[in-house]
């Protein structure tokens, strides 16, 4: 997929909006895949590309999270957090097959099928430019706002 256009998609989002890849063409995107709303690495990540979403806009980039949760609980998250960007609900797990963001994962001694922490950068012309899988909360949203800086 990398170097490659990605195909359109569109989701519901948080605000009572459908998100569509189509619709923003013209500048950089963010994705970040991550597996729950509400939990303790899922919330730091979503702390940090918050506390660096201004430099984010800065840098002509829209950022939006994608997990399997409902609207209802994106909007929580969000408000809870204090989210500036908006969260894309993929329940039927789409747009995460899509990335190949779901994969079988060990919890609590049992296999289960979720999502891997991912996040992906698309170019203003909607061809993907990096891709980080199996992503370490600590400093990514940094990393990823370095790599959007060279688009």
């Amino acid at each position: 997929m990398l170097d490659q256009t990605v195909a359109d998609f569109s989701l519901p989002s948080t605000g009572g909006k459908t998100f569509s890849l189509a619709a923003c063409r013209g500048r950089p995107l963010v994705i970040y895949f991550y597996p729950k709303d509400s939990t303790p690495g899922c919330t730091v990540e979503a702390q940090q590309f918050r506390d660096l979403h201004e430099r984010f806009v800065e840098a002509g980039c829209l950022v939006v999270g994608v997990s399997r949760d409902s609207i209802k609980s994106h909007e929580n998250f969000r408000s809870k957090q204090n989210l500036p960007f908006d969260l894309l609900s993929d329940a039927d797990e789409t747009l995460c097959a899509q990335f190949s963001a779901i994969k079988m994962k060990t919890m609590y001694g049992k296999q289960v099928r979720g999502i891997e922490r991912s996040t992906f950068a698309i170019d203003r012309e909607g061809v993907l430019r990096r891709e980080w899988r199996g992503v370490k909360v600590p400093d990514h949203a940094r990393e990823v706002l370095d790599f959007v800086n060279t688009l």
